[in-house]
């Protein structure tokens, strides 16, 4: 069964930081774009940062950029999704998605062409 599990979503102060996991199961990481998407209340889903498969080309969203970090540990077949000098604008609900094959970070990011989401992880950046 395929399955995306995110975890690490908190309540933090502005400034601090977070890592978010993605767990995957039912099907070798590897061969998979992630990517990171988040939703605030009341505004559309945005993708927030995504990595390639295989030649490590990302794309970061300019809200992000220099502050989150996506990364991958394909032997544990999970995602990440390090976030530093976190502010309250950041507050959204976070998902983790996969994509099959190569395909440009950018596109993923903009059109949110995955093949499979995870249910999400709140995070509330508040003091």
């Amino acid at each position: 069964q395929v399955q995306l599990v995110e975890s690490g979503g908190a309540l933090v102060q502005p400034g601090g930081s977070l890592r978010l996991s993605c767990a995957a199961s039912g099907f070798p990481l590897d061969i998979y774009a992630i990517g990171w998407f988040r939703q605030a209340p009341g505004k559309e889903r945005e993708g927030v940062s995504c990595l390639d498969a295989t030649n490590g080309d990302t794309f970061y969203a300019d809200s992000v950029k220099g502050r989150f970090t996506v990364s991958r540990d394909n032997a544990k077949n999970t995602a990440f999704l390090d976030m530093d000098s976190l502010q309250p604008e950041d507050t959204a609900v976070y998902y983790c998605a996969v994509a099959k094959g190569r395909a440009n970070p950018w596109y993923l990011c903009t059109y949110h062409d995955m093949h499979y989401w995870g249910k999400g992880t709140p995070v509330t950046v508040s003091s």
